[in-house]
């Protein structure tokens, strides 16, 4: 029961104003995984299968939704941390990436 009772302690850090997720593309940090570039579908799909995988431990800012991709889409849009359990963690920013000329 300890191990479920942290798990159903995870956070998600909200930003100030979701505008920001209009952006072209984000980057993802993960704990012990390099930095990676995701379009936002491919983000939202991210999203979808950590919700599915904790799904018995998910954040209460999600219970309101009914689907799993509701709830993704929510966070995606809304937020950019999602704590995974006991140092682990998920996080995504906004960025725009320019072509050199």
């Amino acid at each position: 029961m300890g191990v479920k009772k942290d798990l159903a302690k995870q956070f998600v850090t909200q930003m100030p104003n979701s505008i920001m997720y209009q952006g072209d593309i984000f980057v993802v940090l993960e704990s012990d995984q390099p930095e990676q570039f995701l379009s936002p579908e491919e983000l939202f799909q991210k999203l979808i299968d950590l919700l599915q995988s904790q799904s018995d431990s998910l954040p209460k800012a999600l219970e309101k939704f009914s689907s799993i991709e509701e709830k993704a889409r929510h966070l995606r849009d809304n937020y950019c941390e999602l704590d995974i359990g006991e140092g682990n963690y998920l996080q995504w920013y906004v960025t725009r990436l320019e072509k050199e000329s």
